[in-house]
């Protein structure tokens, strides 16, 4: 998985919501955002991987990446 990589969250209470990778972190996880979803961490393994791809970095805001989401 790489940074930008949307994907959809399959376990917790956001299982079934688009999300994107911002960032990688250690132990297998990374930093996730989303609508309805607060920037936090999660595992690699609560991911399902789409093919879709968005070029975003850390700094990106959580408005600025839900219009991209709805794109």
């Amino acid at each position: 998985m790489e940074i930008g990589q949307v994907c959809i969250k399959t376990k917790g209470r956001e299982a079934g919501r688009k999300v994107i990778i911002i960032s990688e972190l250690k132990n297998g996880k990374v930093l996730i955002d989303g609508e309805k979803i607060k920037r936090k961490e999660c595992n690699i393994i609560h991911l399902f991987p789409l093919k879709q791809k968005l070029k975003v970095g850390k700094e990106i805001k959580h408005e600025e990446l839900i219009k991209l989401l709805k794109k």
